[in-house]
């Protein structure tokens, strides 16, 4: 098992009775601190016909500092770009993360969009996070014949900082993780353990962007026109999916991301799931973020309990918010915030240890390039 250390609190929010914004399902929340330092959770809330809107909940903590539940508070967004909405009164903003971003001055969050021609990634901004101002899909550049920018595209979230890109360039940077068909888990689950993985269409890409020429203005984001291959799925418990989880936060060994991986059930259910989402970490060196220092040989969080194992879609734990807990007096402690069966939010506290574990998990490429 991994050295990291993470801790169940418990369920923080499961569907509320008789609102009909979240009749099936409250799940894969951001997380953020607020200039007042009060921590908000943003929520996917599905309605009825998987209609997702965006939702702001403040986090509610009990004497010894551990969160307990959330006070609702509305909506951050909801559908109303024609990128947001598809034919015959569908859509949906889901499964946001959101980052504090120093050089901007702005909380950027990065959501999917479910538009018309399926999913993409898209992008707001916000001084305080209670106003929300969209800045449109993210755009990028083709990258040695493969096209990023006609394919379903998830799991996007950005560093709090420019880093250098492999030109030693300071961009804005983000990972996402590109679909491309035939790289779906139900279908690469059908392919069997032996399979051989796509690196390119499989894996967690890191793009850049170039910094906005006119200051901290984030109306001034451009395409994205640098690509890195970031991680391929290379243990059995990430072999059929590799994806972003929580954005970017910094430790004493660099850049963490808890991230997720897809794994096959010994047997469907009656339902016909056959996939299991698991939880793993990452840590990518602070000065070159493309070079992978450490991952999970072993996930650190699998569906164990009746709410991770049974809901909308059962067998499901997805990272997607993380909070430093630097007040209670331990370095590197984060809680992590997390979706459990596409149903309702769970939240569990991870410890770094202080010397990373040996035998990680990251292929030559993943640590060098390509």
């Amino acid at each position: 098992m991994s050295d990291f250390q993470l801790k169940r609190l418990g369920l923080i929010m499961a569907p509320e009775p008789g609102n009909p914004h979240e009749d099936e399902g409250v799940l894969n929340p951001a997380a953020a601190r607020a200039p007042d330092g009060q921590l908000y959770l943003f929520p996917r809330l599905v309605a009825a016909g998987n209609y997702s809107r965006i939702g702001i909940a403040r986090v509610l903590f009990d004497k010894v500092g551990d969160p307990y539940g959330v006070e609702r508070l509305g909506i951050a967004l909801e559908p109303e770009a024609d990128y947001e909405l598809v034919p015959h009164g569908g859509g949906g903003c889901e499964d946001p993360r959101i980052t504090f971003v120093e050089p901007l001055q702005h909380y950027v969050m990065t959501y999917t969009a479910l538009s018309p021609i399926g999913a993409r990634i898209a992008v707001a901004v916000s001084k305080d996070l209670f106003s929300w101002t969209r800045l449109g899909l993210a755009t990028f550049e083709p990258y040695s014949c493969i096209d990023f920018a006609h394919v379903y595209n998830k799991d996007a979230c950005v560093f709090p900082v420019a880093i250098p890109n492999h030109a030693g360039k300071i961009q804005m940077a983000m990972l996402h993780r590109p679909l491309f068909p035939g790289t779906l888990p139900e279908e690469t689950v059908c392919e069997g353990a032996e399979r051989l993985v796509d690196l390119d269409h499989e894996s967690i890409w890191i793009s850049y962007c170039p910094m906005p020429e006119n200051g901290n203005d984030p109306q001034g984001l451009g395409l994205f026109n640098s690509h890195h291959r970031l991680a391929t799925p290379v243990a059995p418990w990430e072999m059929f999916k590799i994806g972003g989880g929580t954005p970017p936060v910094l430790t004493r060994h660099g850049w963490l991301i808890v991230y997720h991986g897809v794994s096959k059930i010994p047997e469907q259910d009656q339902a016909g799931h056959r996939l299991r989402y698991s939880a793993g970490v990452m840590v990518m060196s602070e000065e070159h973020p493309r070079v992978i220092r450490y991952r999970s040989p072993e996930p650190i969080l699998t569906p164990m309990l009746r709410e991770e194992r049974h809901g909308i879609v059962p067998n499901v734990v997805f990272p997607t918010g993380i909070d430093r807990r630097d007040d209670l007096g331990e370095l590197d402690c984060f809680d992590v915030y997390y979706g459990m069966a596409d149903s309702s939010i769970g939240v569990a506290r991870l410890s770094v240890p202080k010397d990373l574990p040996l035998g990680s998990t990251a292929d030559k490429l993943d640590s060098n390039g390509h």
